[in-house]
């Protein structure tokens, strides 16, 4: 299926890496700005309203016929773009490995959600079937690219620099999201200033994400190339594509045992960033310009943590560092659950606390498993990792929501995702990270 020499040919230059890593860098910078404005902040309210301006009486809408609470709208769109991803992605990314042509694929995906994401601007009145289909496209190309450039890091950068390479990556996208999250708020809460209603104002900032991601990704499909690979299998339909990915996983068993171990705690941390808000707001009594401005200050802080967990990867290896950050989780969120009502400044301090951690928890789990995956199927298994990013991280939402509903108390809710860094600790410690990077068949790092 492929030799070492597709990760990182001879013939590579020590300055022809560095052009791509720079490239490649600004993937991250391009793209992450749709995961902050959008999903996290300006879509699921305001497609939530246009789907409650369509709704009947009984506050339903009826995409294709079928009844569909308004309020639930936008959550169903995201949950059924993730299920067109887990589809595409194996597929997709066992062509990219079989026929080494990566970079088509991803300018592809990318410029799909970029025209999906630039096209909500048209999103308006009562149009929420085009928000969700748009959303759709959008999140499910945004899933397809990032498993393609995920799946870039063992080909432009050598083993001992990868988790430096990554967790720049990472920092490159907190810092466009913050930049751009800035634009946005700076638009939308002075909207009569500049002259434009609310909801041109939040068109504005949607379509503005879009721009930025096709606009910036030009940078890394200049300066990526693609590694011809010597196998030119194709690839298999749907879910057998994805079949055929477990079953070569499976004869990775300590590769499989990193990405259970990241499936728990990466659910945690999901988890944490998308109830962070509703613990805010229902538990400590915060008014939205708190919530938005601690999402911002998570975004700035992450560049930072980011960058610093690489440098202490360099010194206390790459696994050890993220058990570092899922303790530090842990203290996070117990510290959480003393913080009082109505006292944002607590509240920042927590949001402080997620941010310094969040990158480099992220970063770093990306370099690890690239370590982990055997030469010439790199697109194949970081459809698998991306997969658990995206896809699988339901426990955690599950679990808070039904700690609410028993106790009547988001602390006890906030506090039950405790469990998931806890186990996703242990799993991880128990992974023999050398002997499973010898047996992917890959160089082994000084510092791992």
């Amino acid at each position: 299926m492929g030799t070492d020499t597709v990760r990182t040919p001879p013939a590579d230059g020590a300055a022809d890496l560095k052009s791509e890593q720079r490239g490649w860098y600004f993937y991250d910078w391009a793209c992450s700005v749709y995961s902050t404005s959008v999903l996290t902040v300006f879509l699921g309210p305001y497609l939530t309203s246009v789907a409650e301006s369509a709704a009947d009486a009984g506050g339903y809408v009826h995409p294709l016929g079928i009844p569909v609470r308004a309020g639930s709208f936008f959550a169903y769109s995201v949950s059924l773009s993730v299920i067109v991803a887990v589809l595409v992605m194996p597929l997709v990314g066992a062509a990219a490995d079989r026929t080494g042509r990566k970079k088509p694929l991803l300018a592809a995906a990318a410029y799909l959600g970029a025209t999906a994401t630039t096209a909500m601007f048209f999103l308006d009145g009562d149009r929420y079937l085009l928000g969700g289909a748009l959303l759709i496209v959008a999140n499910a190309a945004q899933s397809v690219a990032m498993m393609l450039y995920n799946s870039y890091l063992p080909q432009i950068a050598p083993p001992e620099q990868r988790d430096a390479v990554s967790s720049r990556g990472w920092a490159f996208g907190y810092a466009a999201g913050s930049l751009v999250l800035v634009a946005n708020l700076v638009l939308y809460t002075g909207h009569d200033s500049f002259g434009v209603s609310e909801s041109t104002a939040v068109r504005i900032c949607l379509a503005s994400a879009g721009l930025w991601w096709g606009a910036f990704a030009l940078i890394p499909l200049r300066r990526l190339r693609d590694r011809r690979s010597a196998t030119r299998e194709a690839a298999l339909p749907g879910f057998r594509q994805l079949a055929a990915t477990v079953r070569d996983m499976r004869r990775h068993p300590l590769t499989l045992a990193f990405l259970l171990a990241y499936l728990v705690y990466n659910d945690g941390i999901q988890t944490v960033i998308s109830q962070a808000s509703v613990y805010g707001s229902e538990e400590l009594g915060l008014g939205q310009s708190t919530l938005i401005g601690a999402i911002l200050l998570v975004q700035v802080l992450a560049v930072a943590g980011a960058l610093t967990m690489g440098r202490l990867a360099r010194i206390y290896g790459a696994k050890r560092t993220i058990l570092g950050s899922l303790v530090a989780w842990t203290l996070t969120l117990a510290a959480g659950y003393f913080l009082p009502a109505g006292a944002p400044v607590w509240f920042f301090v927590l949001a402080a606390g997620i941010g310094l951690v969040l990158g480099g928890s992220q970063a770093l789990s990306r370099s690890l498993f690239s370590h982990l995956v055997p030469p010439g199927k790199e697109a194949e298994y970081f459809s698998a990792y991306e997969m658990s990013d995206r896809g699988m991280s339901w426990l955690g939402p599950l679990l808070f929501g039904l700690t609410y509903q028993l106790t009547g108390s988001y602390r006890d809710a906030i506090i039950s995702l405790v469990g998931f860094f806890v186990i996703g600790f242990a799993l991880l410690a128990r992974v023999p990270v050398r002997r499973a990077i010898e047996e992917a068949g890959n160089p082994v790092p000084d510092r791992i």
